[in-house]
Protein backbone atom coordinates (compact mmCIF):
# COMPACT_ATOMS: atom_id res chain seq x y z
CA UNK A 1 0.00 0.00 0.00
CA UNK A 2 1.28 3.59 -0.28
CA UNK A 3 0.30 4.43 2.80
CA UNK A 4 -0.28 2.59 6.01
CA UNK A 5 -3.95 2.31 6.50
CA UNK A 6 -5.74 2.98 9.73
CA UNK A 7 -6.95 -0.42 10.84
CA UNK A 8 -8.64 0.23 13.73
CA UNK A 9 -12.64 1.21 14.13
CA UNK A 10 -13.06 5.52 14.10
CA UNK A 11 -15.71 6.62 16.75
CA UNK A 12 -18.07 7.03 13.91
CA UNK A 13 -17.96 3.71 12.49
CA UNK A 14 -18.72 1.81 16.09
CA UNK A 15 -21.64 4.50 16.54
CA UNK A 16 -22.88 3.23 12.78
CA UNK A 17 -22.05 -0.18 13.79
CA UNK A 18 -24.53 0.16 17.24
CA UNK A 19 -26.64 1.90 15.18
CA UNK A 20 -27.33 -0.90 12.53
CA UNK A 21 -26.84 -3.52 15.29
CA UNK A 22 -29.28 -2.30 17.00
CA UNK A 23 -31.89 -2.09 13.85
CA UNK A 24 -31.12 -5.61 12.88
CA UNK A 25 -31.64 -7.29 16.30
CA UNK A 26 -34.80 -5.43 16.40
CA UNK A 27 -36.30 -6.50 12.91
CA UNK A 28 -33.68 -9.19 11.48
CA UNK A 29 -33.42 -12.08 14.32
CA UNK A 30 -32.62 -15.44 13.02
CA UNK A 31 -36.01 -16.66 13.23
CA UNK A 32 -37.64 -14.01 10.98
CA UNK A 33 -34.81 -14.71 8.65
CA UNK A 34 -35.80 -18.49 8.66
CA UNK A 35 -39.86 -17.17 8.09
CA UNK A 36 -38.47 -15.01 4.80
CA UNK A 37 -36.58 -17.83 3.23
CA UNK A 38 -39.69 -20.14 3.51
CA UNK A 39 -41.77 -17.09 1.74
CA UNK A 40 -42.20 -16.01 -1.42
CA UNK A 41 -40.51 -12.57 -0.51
CA UNK A 42 -37.15 -13.58 0.65
CA UNK A 43 -35.87 -9.87 0.42
CA UNK A 44 -37.05 -7.81 3.30
CA UNK A 45 -37.50 -4.45 1.11
CA UNK A 46 -39.10 -2.27 4.17
CA UNK A 47 -36.33 -2.93 6.18
CA UNK A 48 -33.83 -1.80 3.64
CA UNK A 49 -35.94 1.07 3.81
CA UNK A 50 -35.27 1.76 7.35
CA UNK A 51 -31.66 1.08 7.02
CA UNK A 52 -31.97 3.69 3.95
CA UNK A 53 -33.43 6.23 6.54
CA UNK A 54 -30.07 5.80 8.62
CA UNK A 55 -28.07 6.85 5.45
CA UNK A 56 -26.87 3.03 4.85
CA UNK A 57 -27.90 3.06 1.03
CA UNK A 58 -26.52 5.96 -0.09
CA UNK A 59 -22.76 5.86 2.85
CA UNK A 60 -20.43 6.01 -0.08
CA UNK A 61 -22.53 8.66 -2.42
CA UNK A 62 -21.81 12.30 -2.08
CA UNK A 63 -24.08 14.48 -0.33
CA UNK A 64 -24.53 16.22 -3.50
CA UNK A 65 -26.11 13.60 -5.03
CA UNK A 66 -28.32 12.40 -2.16
CA UNK A 67 -25.75 10.23 -0.23
CA UNK A 68 -24.22 10.53 3.16
CA UNK A 69 -20.52 11.55 1.85
CA UNK A 70 -19.27 9.03 4.25
CA UNK A 71 -16.74 6.29 2.80
CA UNK A 72 -16.22 2.57 1.70
CA UNK A 73 -14.87 2.59 4.90
CA UNK A 74 -18.38 2.79 7.06
CA UNK A 75 -19.87 1.03 4.28
CA UNK A 76 -17.65 -2.31 5.37
CA UNK A 77 -18.76 -1.49 8.72
CA UNK A 78 -22.08 -1.85 7.78
CA UNK A 79 -21.43 -5.32 5.37
CA UNK A 80 -20.05 -7.07 9.04
CA UNK A 81 -23.26 -6.38 10.61
CA UNK A 82 -25.35 -7.14 7.46
CA UNK A 83 -23.00 -10.82 7.64
CA UNK A 84 -23.08 -11.51 11.07
CA UNK A 85 -26.93 -11.09 10.82
CA UNK A 86 -27.27 -13.15 7.57
CA UNK A 87 -29.85 -9.96 6.42
CA UNK A 88 -31.80 -10.63 3.00
CA UNK A 89 -31.01 -7.19 1.96
CA UNK A 90 -30.40 -5.89 -1.17
CA UNK A 91 -27.10 -4.48 0.18
CA UNK A 92 -24.77 -5.95 -1.97
CA UNK A 93 -26.27 -5.67 -5.74
CA UNK A 94 -27.41 -2.83 -5.25
CA UNK A 95 -25.45 -0.44 -2.60
CA UNK A 96 -22.31 -1.88 -3.41
CA UNK A 97 -21.93 -3.32 -6.95
CA UNK A 98 -24.13 -1.09 -8.78
CA UNK A 99 -23.28 1.64 -6.67
CA UNK A 100 -19.72 1.14 -6.58
CA UNK A 101 -19.43 1.41 -10.57
CA UNK A 102 -22.09 4.51 -11.35
CA UNK A 103 -19.90 6.54 -8.49
CA UNK A 104 -16.83 5.54 -11.04
CA UNK A 105 -18.50 7.71 -13.64
CA UNK A 106 -18.86 11.69 -13.80
CA UNK A 107 -22.32 12.61 -13.98
CA UNK A 108 -24.67 16.20 -13.00
CA UNK A 109 -26.81 15.76 -10.60
CA UNK A 110 -29.59 16.45 -12.68
CA UNK A 111 -28.37 13.88 -15.02
CA UNK A 112 -29.69 10.25 -15.33
CA UNK A 113 -26.69 8.94 -13.00
CA UNK A 114 -27.39 11.41 -10.48
CA UNK A 115 -30.74 10.78 -10.61
CA UNK A 116 -29.98 6.90 -10.62
CA UNK A 117 -27.64 7.63 -7.12
CA UNK A 118 -29.91 9.97 -5.62
CA UNK A 119 -32.93 6.88 -6.02
CA UNK A 120 -30.28 4.65 -4.51
CA UNK A 121 -29.17 6.50 -1.45
CA UNK A 122 -32.76 7.31 -0.38
CA UNK A 123 -33.64 3.83 -0.93
CA UNK A 124 -36.52 4.52 -3.05
CA UNK A 125 -35.29 2.50 -5.79
CA UNK A 126 -32.48 -0.72 -5.67
CA UNK A 127 -30.63 -1.40 -8.32
CA UNK A 128 -27.57 -4.00 -9.49
CA UNK A 129 -24.84 -5.09 -11.78
CA UNK A 130 -26.02 -7.14 -14.39
CA UNK A 131 -23.22 -9.85 -13.96
CA UNK A 132 -22.99 -13.10 -13.37
CA UNK A 133 -22.49 -12.98 -9.29
CA UNK A 134 -19.05 -15.21 -9.68
CA UNK A 135 -17.42 -12.80 -12.26
CA UNK A 136 -13.85 -12.10 -10.66
CA UNK A 137 -12.69 -8.71 -10.57
CA UNK A 138 -10.06 -9.09 -13.72
CA UNK A 139 -12.55 -11.34 -15.57
CA UNK A 140 -12.93 -8.49 -18.75
CA UNK A 141 -15.37 -6.72 -19.42
CA UNK A 142 -18.59 -8.91 -19.47
CA UNK A 143 -20.07 -9.68 -22.99
CA UNK A 144 -24.01 -11.26 -22.36
CA UNK A 145 -25.26 -8.68 -23.72
CA UNK A 146 -24.85 -6.95 -27.08
CA UNK A 147 -25.82 -3.75 -27.90
CA UNK A 148 -27.35 -2.98 -31.80
CA UNK A 149 -28.84 0.46 -32.79
CA UNK A 150 -28.69 1.24 -29.35
CA UNK A 151 -30.69 -1.95 -28.78
CA UNK A 152 -29.51 -4.37 -25.77
CA UNK A 153 -29.79 -7.85 -26.12
CA UNK A 154 -28.87 -11.21 -24.05
CA UNK A 155 -29.06 -13.42 -20.91
CA UNK A 156 -27.26 -13.12 -18.05
CA UNK A 157 -27.41 -16.07 -15.59
CA UNK A 158 -26.64 -15.86 -11.77
CA UNK A 159 -27.58 -12.00 -11.16
CA UNK A 160 -27.41 -10.72 -7.10
CA UNK A 161 -30.70 -8.94 -6.08
CA UNK A 162 -31.80 -8.87 -9.56
CA UNK A 163 -35.18 -10.02 -8.59
CA UNK A 164 -35.75 -6.93 -6.68
CA UNK A 165 -34.17 -4.32 -8.76
CA UNK A 166 -35.69 -1.24 -10.30
CA UNK A 167 -32.50 -0.27 -12.22
CA UNK A 168 -30.35 -2.66 -13.96
CA UNK A 169 -26.40 -0.99 -14.76
CA UNK A 170 -25.70 -3.19 -17.90
CA UNK A 171 -22.07 -3.50 -19.25
CA UNK A 172 -23.13 -4.04 -23.30
CA UNK A 173 -20.67 -5.33 -26.03
CA UNK A 174 -20.79 -3.91 -29.47
CA UNK A 175 -19.39 -2.75 -33.18
CA UNK A 176 -17.82 0.14 -31.15
CA UNK A 177 -16.65 -1.41 -27.87
CA UNK A 178 -17.59 -2.03 -24.54
CA UNK A 179 -20.27 0.73 -22.84
CA UNK A 180 -22.77 0.63 -20.31
CA UNK A 181 -26.06 1.62 -19.62
CA UNK A 182 -28.95 2.19 -17.00
CA UNK A 183 -31.84 0.19 -18.06
CA UNK A 184 -35.14 0.14 -16.18
CA UNK A 185 -35.50 -3.43 -14.80
CA UNK A 186 -39.39 -3.68 -16.27
CA UNK A 187 -37.30 -3.96 -19.60
CA UNK A 188 -35.95 -7.16 -18.48
CA UNK A 189 -37.45 -10.81 -18.23
CA UNK A 190 -36.29 -11.92 -14.73
CA UNK A 191 -36.51 -15.24 -13.63
CA UNK A 192 -35.52 -16.04 -9.80
CA UNK A 193 -33.32 -19.44 -9.76
CA UNK A 194 -32.41 -21.60 -7.00
CA UNK A 195 -29.51 -20.84 -5.04
CA UNK A 196 -27.64 -22.08 -2.56
CA UNK A 197 -27.70 -19.02 0.06
CA UNK A 198 -31.16 -18.96 0.77
CA UNK A 199 -31.19 -15.19 1.98
CA UNK A 200 -29.23 -14.16 -1.34
CA UNK A 201 -31.90 -14.73 -3.98
CA UNK A 202 -30.21 -15.15 -7.27
CA UNK A 203 -31.98 -14.66 -10.92
CA UNK A 204 -31.18 -15.17 -14.88
CA UNK A 205 -32.10 -11.84 -16.53
CA UNK A 206 -33.20 -11.81 -20.27
CA UNK A 207 -32.84 -8.08 -22.15
CA UNK A 208 -34.70 -8.67 -25.65
CA UNK A 209 -34.01 -5.13 -27.90
CA UNK A 210 -34.23 -3.20 -24.45
CA UNK A 211 -33.89 0.32 -24.54
CA UNK A 212 -31.21 2.28 -21.98
CA UNK A 213 -29.69 5.26 -20.94
CA UNK A 214 -25.72 5.58 -21.90
CA UNK A 215 -23.63 6.35 -19.17
CA UNK A 216 -20.20 5.47 -20.35
CA UNK A 217 -18.11 3.70 -23.15
CA UNK A 218 -14.65 2.36 -23.71
CA UNK A 219 -11.96 2.85 -20.94
CA UNK A 220 -14.59 4.81 -18.62
CA UNK A 221 -16.57 2.12 -19.40
CA UNK A 222 -14.23 -0.59 -18.31
CA UNK A 223 -13.10 1.21 -15.97
CA UNK A 224 -15.90 1.70 -14.11
CA UNK A 225 -17.22 -2.39 -14.04
CA UNK A 226 -13.64 -3.18 -13.13
CA UNK A 227 -14.27 -0.83 -9.64
CA UNK A 228 -17.43 -1.56 -9.18
CA UNK A 229 -15.99 -5.69 -9.11
CA UNK A 230 -13.20 -4.87 -7.08
CA UNK A 231 -15.32 -2.56 -4.35
CA UNK A 232 -17.82 -5.91 -4.27
CA UNK A 233 -14.90 -8.12 -3.69
CA UNK A 234 -13.58 -6.00 -0.64
CA UNK A 235 -16.97 -5.34 0.95
CA UNK A 236 -18.47 -8.97 0.31
CA UNK A 237 -15.23 -10.21 2.59
CA UNK A 238 -16.26 -7.56 5.33
CA UNK A 239 -19.77 -9.53 5.37
CA UNK A 240 -17.86 -12.85 5.40
CA UNK A 241 -15.79 -11.16 8.15
CA UNK A 242 -19.41 -10.53 9.78
CA UNK A 243 -20.61 -14.18 9.51
CA UNK A 244 -17.25 -15.76 11.17
CA UNK A 245 -17.60 -13.01 13.89
CA UNK A 246 -21.18 -14.47 14.65
CA UNK A 247 -20.25 -18.15 14.16
CA UNK A 248 -17.67 -17.46 16.56
CA UNK A 249 -19.43 -15.85 19.14
CA UNK A 250 -22.62 -17.80 19.13
CA UNK A 251 -20.55 -21.02 19.53
CA UNK A 252 -18.50 -19.92 22.48
CA UNK A 253 -21.89 -18.99 23.91
CA UNK A 254 -22.99 -22.23 23.62
CA UNK A 255 -20.16 -24.39 24.98
CA UNK A 256 -20.58 -22.48 28.03
CA UNK A 257 -23.86 -23.50 28.94
CA UNK A 258 -24.01 -27.05 27.49
CA UNK A 259 -22.74 -29.67 29.89
CA UNK A 260 -21.67 -33.15 29.39
CA UNK A 261 -19.79 -35.18 31.98
CA UNK A 262 -21.22 -32.70 34.66
CA UNK A 263 -18.99 -30.17 33.17
CA UNK A 264 -19.08 -27.46 30.70
CA UNK A 265 -18.49 -28.46 27.08
CA UNK A 266 -16.34 -25.18 26.41
CA UNK A 267 -13.69 -26.51 29.59
CA UNK A 268 -12.59 -29.42 27.35
CA UNK A 269 -9.29 -28.29 25.88
CA UNK A 270 -9.75 -30.06 22.18
CA UNK A 271 -12.61 -27.21 21.99
CA UNK A 272 -10.77 -24.40 23.37
CA UNK A 273 -7.92 -25.10 20.97
CA UNK A 274 -10.35 -25.47 18.29
CA UNK A 275 -11.98 -22.23 19.41
CA UNK A 276 -8.60 -20.20 19.34
CA UNK A 277 -7.62 -21.37 16.44
CA UNK A 278 -10.45 -19.89 15.26
CA UNK A 279 -10.14 -16.56 16.98
CA UNK A 280 -6.48 -16.13 15.81
CA UNK A 281 -7.91 -16.48 12.08
CA UNK A 282 -10.71 -13.59 12.85
CA UNK A 283 -8.18 -11.59 14.09
CA UNK A 284 -6.09 -11.71 11.28
CA UNK A 285 -9.13 -11.93 8.37
CA UNK A 286 -10.34 -8.62 10.50
CA UNK A 287 -6.92 -6.94 9.79
CA UNK A 288 -7.19 -8.08 6.10
CA UNK A 289 -10.63 -6.81 5.53
CA UNK A 290 -9.76 -3.32 7.36
CA UNK A 291 -6.95 -2.93 4.79
CA UNK A 292 -9.02 -3.67 1.82
CA UNK A 293 -11.76 -0.94 2.78
CA UNK A 294 -9.29 1.22 3.52
CA UNK A 295 -7.83 0.83 -0.16
CA UNK A 296 -11.15 0.63 -1.97
CA UNK A 297 -11.92 4.05 0.16
CA UNK A 298 -9.32 5.90 -0.78
CA UNK A 299 -8.63 4.85 -4.56
CA UNK A 300 -5.73 3.63 -3.25
CA UNK A 301 -3.94 2.04 -6.60
CA UNK A 302 -3.06 -1.24 -4.52
CA UNK A 303 -6.57 -1.50 -4.07
CA UNK A 304 -7.35 -4.47 -6.77
CA UNK A 305 -4.12 -6.28 -4.73
CA UNK A 306 -5.66 -5.26 -1.72
CA UNK A 307 -9.14 -6.56 -2.01
CA UNK A 308 -7.59 -9.82 -4.09
CA UNK A 309 -5.72 -10.48 -0.60
CA UNK A 310 -9.08 -10.51 0.96
CA UNK A 311 -11.29 -12.64 -0.73
CA UNK A 312 -8.27 -15.23 -0.82
CA UNK A 313 -8.23 -15.30 2.72
CA UNK A 314 -11.51 -14.31 4.37
CA UNK A 315 -13.70 -16.83 2.60
CA UNK A 316 -12.22 -20.20 3.84
CA UNK A 317 -11.82 -18.69 7.51
CA UNK A 318 -15.56 -17.77 7.20
CA UNK A 319 -16.23 -20.75 5.75
CA UNK A 320 -14.41 -22.65 8.53
CA UNK A 321 -16.03 -20.67 11.38
CA UNK A 322 -19.53 -21.89 10.23
CA UNK A 323 -18.04 -25.25 9.44
CA UNK A 324 -17.28 -25.36 13.16
CA UNK A 325 -20.47 -23.58 14.56
CA UNK A 326 -22.39 -26.29 12.96
CA UNK A 327 -20.16 -29.63 14.27
CA UNK A 328 -19.70 -28.22 17.89
CA UNK A 329 -23.49 -27.18 18.53
CA UNK A 330 -23.93 -30.86 18.07
CA UNK A 331 -27.39 -32.58 16.80
CA UNK A 332 -28.98 -28.75 17.55
CA UNK A 333 -26.94 -27.22 14.95
CA UNK A 334 -28.11 -29.87 11.93
CA UNK A 335 -31.34 -28.85 12.36
CA UNK A 336 -33.49 -26.30 10.11
CA UNK A 337 -34.66 -24.08 13.26
CA UNK A 338 -31.19 -23.77 14.47
CA UNK A 339 -29.86 -20.79 11.92
CA UNK A 340 -26.12 -22.78 11.60
CA UNK A 341 -26.97 -23.48 8.18
CA UNK A 342 -27.97 -20.40 7.09
CA UNK A 343 -24.18 -19.05 8.24
CA UNK A 344 -22.87 -22.05 6.29
CA UNK A 345 -24.34 -21.65 3.30
CA UNK A 346 -24.31 -17.61 3.37
CA UNK A 347 -20.25 -18.85 3.75
CA UNK A 348 -19.65 -21.32 1.39
CA UNK A 349 -21.99 -18.82 -1.37
CA UNK A 350 -19.63 -16.36 -0.84
CA UNK A 351 -16.61 -18.07 -1.06
CA UNK A 352 -17.20 -18.40 -5.04
CA UNK A 353 -19.14 -15.20 -5.65
CA UNK A 354 -16.64 -12.41 -7.48
CA UNK A 355 -14.11 -15.31 -7.93
CA UNK A 356 -12.83 -18.36 -5.80
CA UNK A 357 -10.07 -18.02 -3.61
CA UNK A 358 -7.90 -19.82 -6.15
CA UNK A 359 -8.63 -17.65 -8.53
CA UNK A 360 -7.97 -14.87 -6.13
CA UNK A 361 -3.84 -15.95 -5.29
CA UNK A 362 -4.00 -16.07 -9.10
CA UNK A 363 -4.40 -12.33 -9.19
CA UNK A 364 -1.64 -11.70 -6.47
CA UNK A 365 0.62 -13.69 -8.16
CA UNK A 366 0.19 -11.54 -11.14
CA UNK A 367 -0.10 -8.44 -9.07
CA UNK A 368 3.18 -9.00 -7.40
CA UNK A 369 4.39 -11.01 -10.29
CA UNK A 370 5.04 -13.74 -9.10
CA UNK A 371 6.37 -16.58 -11.76
CA UNK A 372 4.33 -19.44 -12.36
CA UNK A 373 4.57 -22.71 -10.64
CA UNK A 374 5.75 -25.30 -13.00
Amino acid sequence: MSNDPDLLYSDVEEELRASVRSLLADRCGWDRVLARVESDEVTDLALWRSLADLGVAGLAIPEEAGGAGATLRESAVVAEELGRAVAPLPFLGSAVLATGTLLALDGRADSPLGEALASLASGERTATLLIPLATAPDAGFPEGVRVEEGRLSGRVGGVVDASTADLLVVPAAGSEGPALYLVEAGEATVTTVVSLDLTRPLADVELAGASGRLLATGEQAESAVRRGLVTGAALLAAEQLGCAEWALSTTVEYLKTRHQFGRPLGSFQALKHRLADLWVSISQARAVVRNAASAVASDDPEAPLAAALAQAFVSGVAVTAAEEAVQLHGGIGFTWEHPAHLYLKRAKSCSIALGTADRHRLTIARLVDLPAAR
